[in-house]
């Protein structure tokens, strides 16, 4: 079963195949060239269904961000993520548009994160960020990752890692 966060804010819930449309409407454009897009409708359905199937393969994944008492519309996916060619698992956000500049990424990374070393006791946590990618690495300096190191995805091509501080640091 895959939990439930909350944040003062937001809900990060199970994904679903009600998540579709708006998962299809970001891979259909440019934004989603950080994740392999811009992709057509049965990319994005396999995107989804990797994205569900991977709480079963890992025992942890990617949440479906909405905010808490609103409308439950998929503003994004964040969450623990540990695709096989991966060097290590890593905390994963993506925003679709209309969420980004309002702080929803950096409250749902940082719920993500509390998961990963609370509940999965991880000790360590890293994000994987194309260089070119701005928004993202601004999000990683507000979570206080430092750049450590570099990756070459066959599929995402070559990234930076970004370290996230250890678990002392950032619970209290």
């Amino acid at each position: 079963m895959i939990p439930t966060l909350q944040t003062e804010r937001l809900t990060l819930r199970a994904p679903g195949p009600g998540d579709f449309d708006a998962l299809r409407g970001f891979h259909s454009s440019e934004r989603s060239r950080f994740v392999g897009g811009p992709c057509d409708a049965a990319e994005s359905w396999g995107y989804l269904c990797k994205a569900i199937g991977h709480w079963t393969m890992r025992g942890f994944g990617r949440w479906i961000v909405t905010e808490t008492g609103a409308e439950d519309r998929a503003l994004g996916l964040v969450g623990p993520y540990h695709p096989l060619e991966w060097p290590e698992p890593e905390i994963a956000w993506t925003l679709w548009e209309g969420a980004e500049g309002k702080g929803i990424a950096t409250e749902a990374a940082r719920a993500a994160r509390s998961y990963t070393y609370e509940t999965l006791g991880w000790t360590t946590a890293m994000s994987l960020i194309a260089p070119d990618n701005s928004r993202s690495i601004a999000l990683a300096e507000r979570l206080g990752c430092t750049r450590e190191g570099e990756f070459d995805s066959e599929d995402f091509g070559f990234m930076h890692i970004w370290r996230h501080p250890a678990p002392a640091e950032v619970l209290a």
